[in-house]
């Protein structure tokens, strides 16, 4: 099933209006209804959130009791504002439940291994809806592993092998989109197939534009239009379907803090207007990125490194719920962090 979003409404959104908040309520209807895909939120231009963050998740120095985490990587908000965790060096999937105050472990686990009762130093995560399972990019063994979450699993499946994956993402008719930092490339998998098709990058190492240097998280809208956080190269890159090469769409000004620049971009989401939501890991703040803007503005931190409220410690992956809150995962801190839309 594809989702049409109505760009129109999108930008006419309030939170106080009660007609187009109708409107947001049913493309979120459609979309929990959806396979697999990240919440696309639909964010006004002017929107603004919360300076100071909540710590949602883990915040309690690292360690591998349940209501901790330790270096946590990707993240996924589902419908009901549930995050489901790549715990990475803790080798395990936690989910973590609004309001709770201690996560469950959802996959792995066991310590770090190649079993299939186990993860090694999993990076993202993602629900597919339609199989109620997770699927895991378990990074330290180059494979990505699917993991039912019905009671008593106690092991998963490979799904694809012998890949440097990094990042995941799923389309609304369930093709699944892995990055490849080795091969610096984005492909496309149809479930259960084990050969995937190329959709971006796969032309060595290097900036020009049909290329990637390090791609890590990775976003798809619902035109398999293809989003991709071009690390080493300090720019996120927009592949449209079907391009032989992609077009610079925030940063690929060189590494820095200026409001054009980035340094090594990590995490990343896409709205319905087409603004870009950047975690800038090394500059600490998430930035956003409007539709066809030469320049950046911070949206939250960017107030140096630390543990502050209104600070990062290096960042990995972010997410939105349908409220447009934002959840970003705040990696040498080992806790999630969420900013309410204000």
């Amino acid at each position: 099933m594809r989702i049409k979003i109505d760009s129109t409404a999108a930008v006419s959104f309030s939170l106080a209006n009660t007609a187009v908040s109708s409107i947001t309520n049913k493309m979120w209807a459609a979309a929990v209804n959806a396979p697999s895909i990240k919440v696309i939120p639909n964010i006004p231009i002017g929107a603004r959130w919360a300076q100071n963050g909540v710590t949602v998740a883990g915040g309690l120095r690292y360690g591998s009791a349940t209501n901790q985490l330790y270096w946590p990587y990707g993240l996924f908000v589902d419908g009901d504002q549930t995050m489901v965790i790549a715990d990475c060096y803790n080798h395990r999937i936690i989910q973590w439940k609004m309001g709770d105050t201690n996560g469950r472990v959802v996959a792995g686990g066991h310590g770090e291994g190649n079993r299939l009762d186990q993860l090694y130093r999993p990076t993202d995560v993602l629900i597919d809806k339609e199989t109620d399972s997770l699927i895991i990019c378990d990074r330290g063994n180059q494979r990505v592993v699917r993991w039912s979450r019905r009671s008593g699993t106690i092991q998963g499946e490979i799904l694809v092998n012998y890949i440097d994956c990094y990042g995941l993402a799923m389309d609304d008719q369930r093709y699944l989109y892995i990055s490849d930092i080795e091969k610096n490339e984005v492909r496309r998998y149809q479930i259960g197939h084990k050969n995937g098709t190329l959709v971006a990058g796969g032309h060595g190492k290097g900036a020009d534009l049909n290329q990637f240097d390090g791609p890590r998280y990775i976003f798809v809208d619902q035109q398999q239009t293809v989003y991709v956080a071009d690390y080493y190269n300090h720019r996120v890159m927009k592949w449209n379907k079907g391009a032989i090469e992609g077009i610079v769409v925030a940063g690929g000004q060189g590494q820095g803090n200026a409001s054009t620049q980035l340094s090594h971009p990590k995490g990343l989401s896409v709205d319905t207007l087409g603004t870009i939501y950047v975690a800038d890991y090394k500059n600490h703040r998430v930035m956003r990125w409007p539709k066809g803007a030469k320049q950046g503005i911070i949206m939250v931190g960017g107030n140096g490194q630390g543990e502050g409220a209104n600070q990062f410690n290096f960042l990995g992956a972010l997410s939105f719920d349908r409220h447009g809150n934002l959840y970003v995962v705040d990696w040498e801190n080992h806790r999630v962090q969420r900013f309410s839309m204000t």
